[in-house]
């Protein structure tokens, strides 16, 4: 379902109450002209309780948020034009971190498709930094575990390669389709991750603005958990026990979007690649069966099955393979929110290849924009954590959590703007803020309001510091065409297999192709 149909009625002054109490706010010309030229609407919401919005905002009526994994910016667009990137002078780096055996290292092209990156948990973020010097890279590569493998590349502490890389950079040459999409749409330069971890709590940092370890089906018992609230190990027991026995002995009771868009009635699904997840029990293991990934299992990558509110509301079936996403995107029948969530080997994450991730996150977007719900979609393509790369931008103080180190994001629109960087702070709280503006009226995951008081420390949607997605839309302009692009573009890696080529399924996973 979608935003119902609200009930209007005038108000003085040249504004509009809605039945909702939302209320809309007309500019007229400054020659006394009654014809409206913008109007906002002002909604709950913001660090005063209220706030304006483009009233323009739900010309979206379809948000994806495509989930990639384990780069910092500086890793794949440090050297895009016009984006705050690695200091250059004449060309060259002017920045050079330590190693730790004698003498620094400085940024460096890698044309590798294939990379080790190192350690990204709470710690290794905090040497990364090193009170904004932004220079413990290597030295935390150096001591990351090595040859994790390809089943144990979540384990935070790993550095996938036996040879520090974690100061090279990627080009258009190796990511082509990623500097086009930068191009033709939206960069954010100034995206960090929402707090300064691993995979597990930004993917929960994801879908509900905090992560947090509850003793009990109660959100009162949740307590601020900034490592994830499990190991790799303990979730990895958990997806063994759900696979084994269809549930699992595990409580995420805090709340999460999705219970606010199930009281609001706006529809939604979290789109699950079927393949394998990339840990092992054992998380000091180096390698181990491959563990099977699939929308019915729990995981890292998947943590909506086990949230309180998600059984609760009984909407745990919106949880979903990802072959459904490109049949409802060919068919025009796409929900209002959605997240798409990949498996290791589309995953980007190291040791998994570049071009095969890029190839799958481009068979992903093309699917969005030859759907019948183009003119009326926004992508919002993220990595979830730096992965250990090298990145020159010190994260900003926000709150007790802190923001993580920076990563890519990109907005793709009809309404995004074209060839633009925006420069503004931003976390991926910017896309729950988004999603509560133009689907909930500006409601927050807030515990005064939500019906469900978990005691996370703030709202993050109301940070002071997080600016607004929806100033990289340009609502006026006439909706673009799409911007269809090959999978397999020239690369570095010409080895790399046909990949959602139109010649038969992909390459190193299950899902079909569109129109296959």
């Amino acid at each position: 379902m979608t935003r119902g149909t609200r009930s209007r009625r005038r108000g003085a002054g040249g504004t509009i109450a809605l039945a909702s109490g939302v209320v809309v706010v007309l500019a007229f010309s400054a020659c006394g002209s009654s014809a409206p030229t913008a109007s906002r609407e002002l909604v709950a919401g913001g660090p005063t309780g209220h706030y304006e919005v483009a009233a323009a905002i739900h010309k979206i009526k379809h948000i994806i948020v495509i989930e990639q994994e384990n780069r910092s910016f500086d890793s794949y667009f440090g050297t895009y034009p016009g984006a705050d990137g690695i200091p250059m002078q004449n060309g060259q780096p002017t920045v050079c971190v330590p190693v730790p055996a004698g003498g620094c290292q400085k940024p460096y092209p890698d044309t590798a498709d294939v990379n080790g990156g190192g350690p990204h948990n709470v710690g290794s973020a905090r040497v990364d930094v090193n009170g904004g010097k932004m220079d413990g890279f290597i030295t935390q590569a150096t001591k990351g575990k090595k040859g994790c493998g390809q089943n144990t590349v979540d384990n935070p502490a790993c550095s996938n390669s036996t040879t520090p890389d974690v100061m090279g950079y990627h080009t258009a040459a190796e990511i082509p389709n990623y500097w086009s999409y930068a191009k033709d749409f939206t960069l954010d330069d100034h995206m960090f991750e929402p707090v300064a971890s691993w995979s597990l709590p930004d993917h929960l940092y994801l879908v509900s603005g905090w992560s947090a370890k509850c003793s009990s089906p109660s959100p009162t018992s949740c307590v601020n958990e900034t490592r994830g609230p499990y190991t790799p190990a303990q979730m990895q027991n958990y997806v063994d026990q759900a696979i084994d026995t269809g549930a699992a002995d595990i409580s995420n009771a805090w709340t999460d979007i999705t219970w606010l868009l199930y009281n609001k009635h706006v529809s939604w699904a979290y789109y699950v690649q079927t393949g394998h997840q990339p840990d092992c029990a054992n998380d000091s293991a180096v390698a181990c069966p491959p563990v099977a990934q699939s929308y019915l299992t729990p995981g890292i990558w998947n943590p909506l099955p086990v949230f309180e509110d998600v059984q609760k509301d009984h909407q745990i079936r919106n949880i979903q393979p990802l072959n459904n996403y490109f049949a409802e995107a060919e068919q025009g029948t796409l929900p209002s929110v959605m997240w798409i969530t990949p498996s290791q080997a589309d995953s980007e994450h190291p040791p998994a290849s570049v071009h095969q991730g890029q190839a799958y996150v481009t068979a992903v977007i093309n699917a969005a924009m030859k759907s019948p719900d183009w003119d009326s979609t926004a992508i919002f393509l993220q990595w979830d954590d730096w992965g250990g790369f090298y990145d020159n931008v010190v994260p900003p103080p926000v709150d007790q959590n802190g923001y993580g180190l920076r990563v890519p994001a990109i907005v793709i629109s009809p309404y995004a703007k074209a060839g633009y960087i925006d420069h503004q702070t931003l976390s991926s709280d910017a896309y729950l803020k988004f999603i509560e503006d133009d689907f909930l009226g500006g409601s927050r995951l807030n515990p005064k309001t939500d019906g469900r008081p978990d005691p996370r420390p703030d709202v993050r949607e109301n940070e002071k510091i997080l600016s607004n997605m929806a100033d990289d839309f340009d609502f006026n302009q006439t909706p673009r065409a799409p911007v269809l692009l090959a999978t397999n573009p020239p690369t570095d890696s010409p080895s790399i297999p046909a990949y959602f080529s139109g010649l038969g399924p992909c390459v190193g996973c299950t899902a079909t192709p569109p129109g296959k």
